[in-house]
């Protein structure tokens, strides 16, 4: 991983609060990852992640929140939001495979997202929404709402 290039990355992310409390941690805790190996069906970041291995990783360790498996699925059971409304934390979604929402990232602020890209490019990256592939291809941001007081952690069930 290259230190110099996550150090500015971490110094943008205390500038901007995340949308919850809980949530404060989730973009710091996944530019840490940055680096870590892409690995199709992957969920851990030692072994390889895939996108929604990585998203569903970092809500894991980070919130306690549990969440579906596919980036479909996930997109589903999240509040979807305008792109102007986007805070770090949040979730962006694009049509990378021909099918809606077949990928996920976590939303950094300042228009740069991380993501567990693909093999091609050799995993888990920060990349803009400007960026002409990404622009062409988002299909929407979506946010955790977590559980309320006596509910379950479990955002949804597969």
């Amino acid at each position: 991983m290259k230190f110099v290039l996550v150090l500015p990355l971490l110094a943008l992310l205390s500038l901007h609060p995340a949308h919850a409390t809980s949530f404060d941690d989730v973009s710091m805790y996944a530019v840490s990852l940055v680096g870590s190996p892409y690995r199709l069906g992957g969920t851990s970041p030692q072994t390889g992640l895939d996108c929604s291995g990585f998203v569903g990783h970092v809500f894991k360790q980070t919130t306690g929140i549990q969440l579906p498996r596919d980036s479909r699925t996930i997109s589903d059971t999240a509040q979807p939001l305008a792109q102007a409304e986007l805070q770090p934390g949040d979730l962006v979604f694009f049509n990378t495979l021909d099918r809606p929402y077949s990928h996920v990232g976590i939303y950094l602020g300042d228009d740069r997202f991380v993501h567990a890209a693909s093999s091609r490019t050799g995993g888990v990256m920060v990349s803009s929404l400007g960026d002409r592939f990404w622009r062409q291809r988002f299909d929407g941001a979506r946010r955790i709402i977590p559980p309320g007081p006596g509910q379950p952690l479990e955002v949804a069930s597969e």
